[in-house]
């Protein structure tokens, strides 16, 4: 019992570190955009490969629990979602990396328009994040409800983002390279927006042992009788 306490704890901090990596990488990609600093990429791009090893460690630890220790209730459902939160913090790496390699290719270009959509885009997807992390950590489902109401306005900025970015580029083509890459760099802070979604719903399901995916909680029972 104690050793399987020992790695539960082991899982857990583990994973508070890998948050902490992710949160920092997206945090560096979003100021690397709006300072367009290359250095500040740099940084990013050479750092993902500590939170890939997390993500391998994590899941081992994860799978020998769950072979070896046979864990039940809140125990089980800890297992399953830092699995999954895992997952998805590997992804957000992956999307930091993805706007901070634009950014390099854009801090080469001639400047752009500034565009608020795009630092309020940033700030609402990174305030996400750090929110979902730190309902993680603090078994706080009510934060991580509040989280899930901030995902419409990412992607109604998201919306704005594209219709602005097309009308700079129709109106003048030596906009194009630069207008994609800000597209892109939008489409990235939306699926970061989405991960910490995913996270908040993981974080219901740990605490209150109730899945909310797919407003899964707002469906009715099956007739058992049928």
């Amino acid at each position: 019992m104690r050793h399987f306490q020992e790695e539960l704890d082991r899982l857990k901090s583990s994973l508070v570190g890998m948050a902490g990596l992710a949160e920092e990488a997206v945090s560096k990609a979003v100021k690397s955009l709006l300072d367009r600093s290359p250095e500040h990429a740099a940084e990013v791009i050479e750092a993902d490969h500590l939170v890939d090893e997390l993500e391998v460690t994590i899941d081992a630890i994860a799978v020998s629990l769950l072979a070896l220790q046979q864990p039940m209730a809140r125990d089980l459902r800890l297992i399953a979602a830092s699995m999954k939160i895992s997952s998805d913090l590997e992804r957000v790496g992956d999307h930091a990396v993805n706007i901070a390699e634009t950014v390099k290719w854009l801090s080469k270009a001639p400047p752009f328009p500034s565009l608020p959509e795009i630092e309020e885009m940033s700030r609402v997807a990174t305030d996400m994040l750090g929110d979902a992390l730190n309902a993680f950590i603090h078994s706080n489902s009510q934060l991580a409800r509040e989280v899930l109401r901030r995902d419409d306005r990412v992607d109604e900025l998201h919306d704005n983002n594209f219709r602005i970015l097309l009308t700079h580029m129709m109106e003048d083509p030596r906009k194009i390279t630069a207008g994609m890459d800000l597209l892109l760099i939008s489409g990235n802070l939306e699926r970061i927006a989405d991960l910490a979604t995913n996270i908040a719903e993981d974080v219901v399901y740990l605490v209150e042992g109730r899945s909310i995916k797919h407003h899964a909680e707002n469906r009715a029972p099956p007739d058992k009788s049928a």
